[in-house]
């Protein structure tokens, strides 16, 4: 859950609609095999303004995705070498155990839309 400061005298916080996980080196390729429907993959790190910007709006952008998992990129450089990040944030689809590829795409909801549909229908392959 993420908090909106506006929300805070309130006490309401806004819920994210969208399961998030956060993946690692350790975890991640079990999660993905085995996870049903499309997960949209989200490298960042901390020290990104963009990345932060992300974690913050697409839990809620209602994305057409049944989750949202989150990898460190400086954490988990055995995952950004193997997806070959070159730029944060940076985004892959996998659905049904199956890579689609990356997502090039801005951060706006319209856009990273039409951008599932296309990484969707592409014929998917075994993960990185």
């Amino acid at each position: 859950m993420f908090a909106n400061p506006r929300c805070h005298e309130s006490g309401i916080a806004e819920i994210s609609i969208v399961t998030e996980l956060e993946l690692s080196d350790l975890d991640a390729d079990r999660h993905l095999l085995d996870l049903p429907g499309a997960s949209l993959l989200i490298f960042t790190t901390v020290g990104c303004a963009s990345c932060r910007w992300a974690r913050r709006e697409l839990p809620r952008a209602l994305l057409p995705v049944e989750r949202l998992c989150w990898v460190d990129a400086g954490i988990s450089g055995g995952l950004v070498q193997r997806y070959e990040v070159f730029h944060l944030p940076a985004m892959f689809v996998v659905r049904d155990g199956q890579f689609h590829g990356a997502l090039r795409s801005s951060l706006y909801r319209d856009d990273l839309i039409q951008a599932l549909d296309r990484v969707l229908s592409r014929p998917a392959e075994e993960l990185p």
